[in-house]
């Protein structure tokens, strides 16, 4: 394994520093810093918050303890880390760089005044990414290169794809605990900690705070409390809860309820429709298209379910199915769980922003090898949205069943899809199969 890390990282620093040189070269600068960024603090109080490395830091370098430190790139020379290592007897001191990434880097290690130092030496010609940079606007974090960098980010090297695999296999053995824990009747913060203790990640290593919801909360998309109170009729959990690994995410959702019956139901109708669109997912398809597809499958579900009276054309067209699925069908996934770039129509930053009908959709471009992604539809019961769907469309919804559904939340369905040359590699549901085979 080490062997075969050592060669993705050496390839994955390879196309990263090409990537850079042709952004630099097209953006007229000779040079770039990247900042991981600084340790930052709440007001009056001197508890840091925990650091997180900028991500153009962290796609370089995996460096959890790297704060204030730098990457230099010269197009044409090996890259440099300038590593912040003050003398400090509070903290533990920043690991020194390990294999195999030390032979990819020059390693300068530096205080913070020396590296502020460097920086304010910089020509004007260098680039600077990053936050706190001291720099004039012109040349700290440069639209144009960003820009072009955030496009090309959405084609993932071997390494990256590697990292989140990795991920899938972290998260597939919380899921795996939480969903055995779910008929004990725990409370959601108790199977927060059963998802930790079995992924070995605290809340901090998490790609996003897990989001744990039973029954109505499953209805808050990003529902964000943790009740430490049994539920008193527990009728369904959604979980939507990732991994880190190397600084890479994992993105995963599922839904269970202990009662048969049509939420049961529909948990299978929205597992069956998910992994239609994850066959769909595939080179040369539009994501704007597929995730209208998920709208048109959406629609059909809720009619063989007897949750609308209308046709699933009426329901397509007229905008109900918006009601039950409000949110995108899915989004670029990498260092960031919400990745960059998903808005851009070209590397020139020019954007093809989401259709009016679905404002809150992450991704806009067409499918191409390497790009990994979410495909996460729902069915949803929020109650804000139903009653605005209520004086729209009074007859064309039978309420009665709509309305016995509430006090289950909702029902999310999320895989990470790794779109290939030929079809698609589902990154998720290989991890939950080894999951179940050990």
């Amino acid at each position: 394994m080490n062997d075969d890390l050592d060669t993705l990282v050496h390839d994955h620093v390879d196309v990263l520093s090409q990537r850079y040189s042709a952004a630099l070269e097209a953006c007229g600068f000779g040079a770039v810093i990247v900042l991981a960024g600084p340790q930052r603090f709440p007001a009056r109080d001197d508890q840091a918050y925990a650091f997180r490395p900028d991500p153009y830091f962290t796609q370089w370098l995996p460096l959890a303890d790297a704060a204030d430190s730098a990457i230099e790139l010269v197009p044409g020379r090996k890259p440099r880390l300038l590593h912040v290592r003050d003398s400090d007897f509070w903290h533990e001191p920043a690991a020194d760089l390990d294999e195999p990434w030390a032979r990819r880097f020059e390693v300068d290690v530096v205080t913070r005044n020396e590296l502020a130092e460097r920086l304010g030496r910089s020509p004007a010609s260098t680039a600077i990414i990053g936050r706190s940079t001291g720099r004039a606007a012109g040349s700290a974090n440069d639209p144009a290169l960003l820009a072009r960098l955030d496009y090309g980010r959405a084609i993932k090297t071997a390494y990256e794809i590697a990292c989140m695999t990795d991920a899938n296999a972290i998260a597939a053995r919380g899921h795996a605990a939480v969903a055995a824990a779910f008929s004990e009747g725990l409370a959601e913060f108790d199977l927060h900690l059963r998802y930790a203790g079995a992924t070995r990640q605290a809340e901090t290593e998490l790609p996003y705070p897990a989001i744990i919801g039973v029954n109505e909360h499953a209805a808050t998309l990003h529902y964000q409390n943790r009740r430490r109170t049994r539920p008193r009729d527990l009728r369904s959990l959604l979980i939507d809860a990732g991994a880190t690994v190397r600084g890479y995410a994992a993105d995963v959702s599922r839904t269970y309820t202990r009662q048969a019956g049509p939420f049961a139901e529909l948990i299978e109708a929205v597992e069956s429709l998910q992994q239609t669109l994850c066959r769909e997912t595939r080179a040369g398809v539009d994501f704007v298209e597929l995730n209208e597809r998920a709208h048109v499958l959406v629609a059909e579900a809720l009619v063989a379910h007897e949750l609308l009276t209308c046709s699933p054309d009426e329901a397509y067209e007229t905008g109900i199915t918006t009601a039950f699925l409000p949110h995108g069908l899915g989004h670029l996934l990498g260092v960031q769980v919400h990745d960059v770039g998903g808005h851009l129509a070209d590397p020139t930053g020019a954007t093809r922003p989401p259709p009016s009908r679905h404002p809150y959709l992450r991704l806009t471009r067409r499918l191409e090898p390497g790009f990994v992604v979410t495909i996460e539809p729902g069915v949803y019961f929020i109650p804000s949205l139903l009653d605005a769907l209520r004086g729209r469309a009074r007859t064309a919804v039978n309420w009665l069943r709509v309305e016995a559904l509430v006090p289950f939340g909702g029902i999310r369905i999320e895989d990470d899809v790794l779109v290939e040359s030929a079809g698609a590699h589902n990154l998720t549901r290989a991890a939950f199969g080894a999951a179940v085979t050990r």
